[in-house]
């Protein structure tokens, strides 16, 4: 099972690589959004996905609930691994550093 604090730590490091690789605006801040919602949800979003009711999550719209069907099928995300791919080894780990990212 992925835990909202894994899905949320993937949807907050997709947003720091778009807002490095200077991406539209409302796309980081919707990935941030999504980040914080879905840590602070008091139910796990596998149990939600498996509902199909994952569009009833705030700032959760088609494009999301794929990604997270997806995190919750295969375990990984294609698209946030294609993303790691496009910044320096060892960037991100630094982005995620208090203080530092």
């Amino acid at each position: 099972m992925v835990k909202n604090v894994e899905i949320a730590r993937i949807f907050a490091n997709i947003a720091k690589i778009l807002s490095m690789k200077e991406e539209n605006k409302f796309k980081i801040r919707a990935y941030e959004q999504v980040a914080a919602t879905i840590e602070n949800l008091p139910m796990e979003v596998e149990t939600i996905y498996r509902a199909g009711k994952l569009k009833e999550i705030p700032g959760v719209g088609e494009a999301i609930a794929k990604k997270i069907g997806e995190l919750i099928e295969t375990g990984k995300l294609e698209y946030y691994e294609n993303l790691k791919q496009t910044i320096p080894s060892g960037v991100l780990e630094l982005l995620n550093v208090p203080e530092v990212g």
